[in-house]
This record gives structure tokens, C-alpha cells and sequence, in this order.
């Protein structure tokens, strides 16, 4: 297919002024769990289902277990819900009920392969997913090589889609969003000195931070860098480098698991200099970890929620009305970006398949390319040379410590 060269621009004007509060204390959910809702044993995509409907399946590959368990379910939960709320879709001049096959692929590179080959032997038209750049690109390989299309939900790093046709994209990408974070600490923190921790191994924590620095230091800072290890729990060092560096801000594009360890562990050691992130903290892990603490706490992400009365009235139901779903939104009926995600990625989805007009995956492969769709979180369209979303906004908020909620900060373009 050719492809047009999208050009963005990635330099930034972050707005000046904060809320106060941002620092110091002062549906159905089978398959949320992760697993597999059908084997590879069951009928294709177009087979019917009891009562003589017939069936498209939906591939969900994402993590519930692992460290971006706690942000993969939630991504789910936005599907689910849309699911919940249009369980159906007519392709072809035909109604089909659509079905969810959920995997966990443990946020694991290793183990997302043979997860991906799971939902392709389940017969699924098009697959949504993964919470988390590495498994994303993990799997990509599977999908292509069955000739089934994929749609990243939140998978920044512009490997996921790059020389590939196969895998599309709803999120903004780290370049864009690393440029985000890098003007914010020096415009609004004035700040010089930068302290990045990274995950070894991990494509998103790597690649953020690679696009951070690139951009701060483009605007005349420095930065101090450190890497850790799989499996590590105690960042003191880290934290101890960091001050005794002087830096003036701590950027840690790291999973919601190891991002509570890091503040739990940063305010008992007295750090106050803004702790930054990207996407991956915005999650109420992040603000049960900081509620009553002395510590700053500012992300980027994809959606503020207030943003769209009707979704969020909805969902806030439908979390307080299924204990399951509450549970597998962290107990509460916080809204994550990642869930008016997931939700976006659903309607998407369908979107393609009314276009292809077949369940037939390379059909709706084919018709990706062209779908528009308005969600909650903005308007969704592909580029022409990797299937990228032409996203231009990213929204800034900080964790307000008192209240346990986020407050909105800033909402950012690019020119």
C-alpha cells in the first residue's frame, strides 16, 4: 500500500500556570482476570452463535498479570464496557454478535507470543492491544504471519507499527510525548538537571526516556541516567543519586508496580524535586501510593477524566455495578485513561469491520487504513505510512495527595 509521510512537529508550548494540591500532603467481566474467554478448539470468526446469530470475535491481547497487570486490566475494562454497551454490529447486511477472546500475556516478551498464537487459533478477526510497548512487538510477528490485523490501544514506542502493515495504533507516540514531559520540567520547574531511571530491557521505559533526554537536553539541560534491573524492589540508591546529583526533576517512565515503590521509598527519604512520568502512572495505583505523602507527581496521558460526561457517568456505573470490574479497576471508580482507551479501541474495531463489510481478517486489514472514528478521547485516524494515529494532544495532570484524585494541569497540542 502507499503510504503518505506524516510529518509532526514535536516542539511544544506547555501552558505556565498548576493547580495547587499537586505536590506535598497538606458489562460482563468474564475474561477480566486475563484468561482466555474460548479455546483453540472453538468455531471460526463467522460461525453462529446459540440462538443462530453469528458470531464475530474480537482478539484481546493484553496483561493482567505481571507488571502492567494492573493497567492492562483496566484497559480491558474500557472494552468490556463497550462491549457491554454494543454487543453487536452489522457487517455485510448481517448482524453479528461480537465476542471478546481475552488473553493474558503476563507483560511478558517471552511469554506474548505463544499468547498471541492463542487468539489466532481462536479465529479472531482483528486483535486490540497490548498495554505495553515489548509485548506488543512481541507478538506482532504471530499476528502478521496470520494475517490478522492489530490495533494498538496505549503502545507508544514508534517500533510497534514501524515496517510493518499490520499493526495500527489509536495513542500518540513517545517522541511526541517525551518532547511533552521535557518542555514541562523547563518551562514550568525552570529546571536544568534531569534525572532519568530507566527498566532494562523494557521498549517503552527505554524508548521514553531515550526521547526525553533527547528533547531536554535539545533545550540546553543535562541529564544523570541509571538503568535497573528485572525484578528489583529497592530504588533508594536511585533516589539517593538523584539528590545528590542535584537534579531538579526525577523522570521514572516506568510500570505502575515499580512507579509505587519508587514514590513509597522517594517520600520516605524526603524527595520533594517533581517525580514525572508518562502514561503508564496514570492509574489509581499511583495515587493510592501518594495520597498523604510529600511528594509531586505529574504524567502525561490520553485522557482527562470530565472529558465526556456520558462515558464517564457510564462507566462509573457500570464499575459500581459489577464487583468484579471494581476489583480489576484497583476498588474503585477511578477512571484511567486507558480504559476510554480500550473503549475508543473497541468502536475502532468495529468501525473496520462495517468498512470491510467481512470477517475476513485481511479485509479488515485493508479497510483500517481508511477508518475515522470520533471517541472520548478525540478524534481517531491512521496516517498513511505506519497505521500511527494523528494524534496532536496530550494532557497534563498531577496528583493531588490530599483529595487521592488526579487535577488537571494542562491540555497540549503540537504546532
Amino acid at each position: 500500500m502507499k503510504k503518505r509521510v506524516l510529518a509532526m512537529a514535536l516542539v511544544a508550548a506547555m501552558a505556565g500556570t498548576m493547580l495547587t494540591g499537586c505536590g506535598g500532603s497538606g458489562g460482563d467481566t468474564n475474561g477480566a482476570s486475563g484468561e482466555s474467554t474460548g479455546t483453540e478448539a472453538e468455531a471460526p470468526a463467522a460461525d453462529a452463535a446459540e440462538g443462530g446469530s453469528k458470531v464475530v470475535k474480537i482478539g484481546v491481547y493484553e496483561p493482567a498479570s505481571g507488571d502492567n497487570g494492573a493497567g492492562g486490566k483496566q484497559e480491558v475494562l474500557g472494552m468490556q464496557y463497550a462491549n457491554k454497551e454494543t454487543p453487536t454490529v452489522e457487517i455485510g447486511g448481517e448482524e453479528y454478535a461480537v465476542q471478546l477472546e481475552i488473553v493474558d500475556n503476563e507483560s511478558s516478551n517471552d511469554k506474548g507470543p505463544s499468547a498471541a498464537s492463542s487468539l489466532v487459533g481462536s479465529g479472531v478477526s482483528v486483535v486490540l492491544g497490548s498495554y505495553g510497548s515489548g509485548v506488543s512487538i512481541a507478538g506482532s510477528d504471530v499476528f502478521k504471519e496470520a494475517g490478522i490485523p492489530a490495533i494498538g490501544v496505549t503502545c507508544t514506542n514508534p517500533q510497534v507499527t514501524e515496517g510493518n502493515t499490520h499493526y495500527f495504533r489509536i495513542c500518540f507516540l513517545d517522541p511526541f510525548q517525551g518532547t511533552v514531559l521535557a518542555n514541562f520540567a523547563s518551562e514550568n520547574f525552570s529546571a536544568k538537571k534531569a534525572y532519568i531511571l530507566t527498566k532494562q530491557g523494557d521498549d517503552y521505559s527505554t524508548g521514553l526516556g531515550h526521547y526525553f533526554k533527547e528533547a531536554f537536553t535539545g533545550l540546553g539541560g543535562e541529564v544523570k541516567e541509571d538503568v535497573f534491573q528485572e525484578g528489583n524492589s529497592d530504588f533508594t540508591s536511585y533516589i539517593t543519586s538523584a539528590k545528590n546529583e542535584g537534579a531538579e526533576v526525577f523522570f521514572a517512565p516506568v510500570s505502575t508496580e515499580a512507579a509505587a515503590l519508587i514514590i513509597e521509598q522517594a517520600a520516605a527519604q524526603g524527595m520533594t524535586i517533581p517525580m514525572m512520568a508518562g502514561d503508564t502512572w496514570d492509574s489509581n495505583v499511583i495515587l493510592n501510593a501518594a495520597k498523604g505523602k510529600d511528594v509531586q507527581i505529574y504524567v502525561t496521558t490520553f485522557y482527562q477524566e470530565g472529558g465526556n460526561a456520558d462515558f464517564d457517568n457510564g462507566f462509573k456505573e457500570y464499575l459500581n455495578g459489577d464487583s468484579t470490574a471494581k476489583a480489576n479497576n484497583g476498588g474503585d471508580d477511578t477512571i484511567s485513561a486507558v480504559s476510554a482507551m480500550g473503549y475508543d479501541a473497541y468502536y475502532v474495531a468495529l468501525e473496520a469491520l462495517k468498512a470491510a463489510g467481512s470477517t475476513d481478517a485481511a479485509a479488515v486489514n485493508e479497510a483500517l487504513w481508511k477508518v475515522t472514528y470520533t471517541g472520548v478521547s478525540g478524534n481517531i485516524a491512521f496516517d498513511e505510512v505506519n497505521g500511527d494515529a494523528l494524534r496532536d494532544t496530550a494532557y497534563v495532570k498531577c496528583a493531588n495527595t490530599e483529595s487521592g484524585a488526579w487535577d488537571f494541569v494542562a491540555e497540549q497540542g503540537v504546532n
